[in-house]
């Protein structure tokens, strides 16, 4: 579950600044209380993940058309040494899945597409998975769909604008004739996102795609795609109004295959502003199996500004039976709809709290309505719970407690009339009760999303680690995998001299010790003073001393004992909030030199770097205009000497992602060399000068002596961006927490 919580204004007074050259206006602190505020913990209006897109953005700019496959073709040229990296889980815990399909030929087997993690074949009802999509692909999936001949299609980049996935968009269509064993591409490459894939009934040759379409850039390949050869040759079938409305989702009638439903939708994202709806949002209609198309109204809201996103279902029962949900463009759910004629007329169903609620702020990041195949009145409604009405939408209830929240996926088995799949952001659950409770979830789906990293140096089979609405995961204390703090986990660290300190966060800096593992938590953030959080708040060691923490809001502050109490040793480093509702101005990096404690390097989202020598006295600016900066790392024997990684896909720059010093910050130079133009997202100091960097295009290897000159660090690694990575010295190994594939590692070199 993701949760927000509201922090209090803090003044901070007694600091002096210095200004590097060239010289910038004095930093004001803002007006506030400086004590800590009681915490409640309630969901905001922020997209789910919306950092990611911020992060790999340059100010001012949105991501660029193609920016991922470029930066991975980058990759791909780029020579691999070492060995083999190895999968060290989670397989238990799961991930983010956007689309389900069955195997019409083989009992028992389902495929699932997960958000960042490729697509994955289950041959025994759900319980294990194993991968159907090749590594050294983009793992970005949307949907997937098996045609009546067998023949496997799925359709990469994920249509939901939220999770961290909205970065990485697709590279079109795909088709497979052997179960996921080989593919090959089909099609509207420049499509982005890909919502939904239907397959005609009548031929399997003959498909539907809703390419959703660059949530960045207009135009490319949007609207309801029709091929009659598989996908070997394509033409627009339904045209979008809007250069930025794209097709999210479409479907045959199975009571009527000549009749076929789409829903179209407006979506831009800008790094200023979010609009999810407009007037090309709405629902369409073909009576000729998707040749011509006519927009439907007849008590469905009117095409306006107002109208976002809308999930539709279609009953195989009852014929002509449709439901619909819409949401506003700003989130919230604006009603439920139904239509008894195919959708000619609708009404609008009673919308108690439960249906509401299950939208929260964010009903863009849903759409979505499933009808049980048996009985008309009997359907799901994607939410963050799953919300349930066995009287056509006279009454409902919602199920917040059974499965993970967040759903997006689901499919009946027909050989099977009471059993359902059901993919959400925990991964893949099945149900012999046609949905209403009786879940069991997977046991093995390897696919979840890492922001981060701890491994113990007193035990190498200790790792924890933060994701993407699964939570602080810890190896140990149960289950090889089990989630010790909820929300979206965040920074994650255990104590090197001390493997039972554990420190662990969810977002916007919410974080908490613990003496025992993690068994117990004690809740530290009120005690540090900040007036901005990251989502991803900075907590580190100080390398010297594990006694001493700093923690990062948009001022540093530094415990001396253990996380206990805090002290803020910073004025704002920032230059203030950003937009959209976003913390944007805040500390996102903290290092502090090995060799002289009192040395501190901070880096912020907002592109600067900034170095006490005095513990906090007094603060230099070394660095400013720079895209977000995601670490910070220190010479073990040298405070002067400091490599800083920056992220941020770019249009026409040649900005660094690697930079590195010798003097404090008076010289920076440029190490990015012929590194692929990809985020980097973090960077690790190895013995003799060895460098090892995570980037959204895997792990790289290099020299400081080398000038830039890179080389991909082992073989065997998915395909997908390393958040953060975690190195032992003593045993030169190295762990990869991945965005979508789990943790992976290596022995270097």
């Amino acid at each position: 579950m993701r949760l927000r919580r509201r922090l209090p204004a803090a003044l901070l007074l007694g600091f002096s600044i210095t200004l590097a050259a060239p010289a910038a206006p004095a930093l004001a602190d803002p007006p506030g209380t400086g004590q800590p505020g009681e915490y409640r913990p309630v969901r905001g209006p922020s997209a789910p993940a919306e950092h990611r897109f911020l992060q790999k953005t340059e100010r001012g700019q949105s991501l660029p058309r193609h920016a991922y496959d470029q930066a991975a073709a980058q990759a791909d040229r780029i020579p691999a040494i070492g060995g083999r990296w190895t999968a060290t889980g989670p397989t238990n815990i799961g991930g983010r899945i956007v689309g389900l399909a069955l195997d019409p030929h083989r009992a028992d087997t389902v495929y699932a597409a997960a958000a960042s993690g490729g697509l994955w074949k289950s041959a025994d009802a759900g319980r294990t998975f194993a991968p159907a999509w090749p590594d050294n692909r983009t793992q970005a999936m949307g949907s997937v769909a098996a045609a009546d001949d067998g023949t496997l299609y799925v359709g990469t980049g994920e249509a939901n604008p939220g999770g961290g996935s909205i970065t990485y968009e697709g590279t079109g269509l795909y088709r497979s004739a052997d179960q996921g064993a080989s593919w090959q591409f089909a099609g509207l490459r420049d499509s982005a996102a890909i919502g939904a894939i239907a397959v005609d009934p009548r031929d399997p040759r003959r498909l539907l795609v809703a390419a959703t379409g660059s949530l960045y850039s207009a135009g490319g390949d949007r609207g309801v795609y029709l091929s009659s050869d598989g996908g070997r040759s394509w033409r627009r079938a339904l045209e979008p109004g809007g250069e930025f409305t794209g097709a999210v989702d479409v479907q045959f009638d199975p009571a009527d295959p000549r009749r076929v439903y789409a829903v179209l939708w407006d979506h831009r994202r800008t790094p200023e502003k979010r609009t999810y709806g407009g007037p090309g949002s709405g629902v369409f209609r073909s009576a000729d199996g998707g040749l011509t198309w006519q927009r439907l109204g007849g008590g469905l809201p009117p095409a306006g500004p107002d109208v976002g996103r809308i999930g539709i279902g279609v009953s195989k029962s009852e014929p002509g039976r449709l439901y619909a949900i819409v949401n506003a463009t700003a989130g919230p759910f604006a009603g439920m709809y139904t239509s008894a004629d195919a959708g000619t007329s609708w009404t609008r169903l009673p919308e108690p709290a439960e249906l509401m609620d299950s939208q929260s702020s964010y009903g863009w990041w849903f759409g979505k309505v499933w009808v049980d195949p048996d009985d008309a009145r009997h359907l799901h409604v994607a939410g963050v719970p799953l919300v349930t009405s066995k009287d056509g939408g006279a009454t409902w209830t919602a199920d917040g407690t059974s499965t993970h929240v967040d759903h997006h996926a689901m499919v009946w088995d027909p050989r099977y009339p009471a059993r359902v799949y059901l993919g959400n952001d925990g991964g893949v659950y099945r149900s012999d009760a046609d949905g209403d409770g009786g879940w069991t979830k997977a046991v093995y789906e390897p696919y979840t999303q890492f922001y981060s990293a701890a491994i113990s140096p007193q035990d190498a089979s200790r790792i924890s680690g933060g994701t993407q609405d699964n939570g602080s995961l810890r190896s140990w204390g149960g289950a090889r995998f089990n989630e010790y703090l909820g929300g979206d986990g965040e920074e994650n660290l255990i104590n090197p001299r001390d493997k039972d300190n554990v420190f662990a966060c969810y977002q916007y800096g919410n974080c908490f010790r613990s003496a025992d593992g993690g068994d117990t938590l004690t809740f530290f953030t009120p005690q540090t003073t900040a007036d901005r959080r990251n989502w991803f708040t900075p907590v580190q060691f100080d390398p010297s001393d594990p006694k001493v923490l700093y923690y990062g809001g948009n001022r540093l502050n530094r415990s001396a004992d253990g996380g206990v109490t805090w002290t803020p040793i910073s004025p704002d480093l920032t230059g203030g909030p950003g937009q959209d509702a976003y913390p944007y101005g805040t500390i996102t990096t903290v290092a502090a030199a090995p060799s002289d404690p009192r040395t501190i390097w901070a880096g912020t989202d907002d592109g600067r770097i900034w170095l006490t020598r005095d513990l906090g006295a007094t603060w230099t600016k070394v660095l400013d205009g720079q895209p977000w900066i995601t670490r910070i790392a220190v010479d073990e024997r040298d405070p002067a000497t400091a490599y800083v990684t920056l992220s941020a896909y770019r249009s026409g720059s040649d900005t660094a992602h690697v930079r590195m010093t010798r003097d404090g910050g008076a010289h920076w130079r440029d190490l990015s060399g012929n590194l692929p133009n990809a985020p980097v997202n973090d960077i690790v100091l190895g013995a003799h000068g060895m460098l090892y960097l995570a980037t959204d295009q895997g792990v790289f290897a290099g020299h400081a002596a080398a000038g830039g000159h890179w080389v991909r660090l082992g073989r065997g690694l998915p395909k997908v961006p390393v958040d953060d990575i975690e190195y032992d010295r003593g045993t030169r190994r190295l762990v990869a927490a991945t965005f979508g594939r789990g943790l992976y590692e290596l022995t270097t070199p």
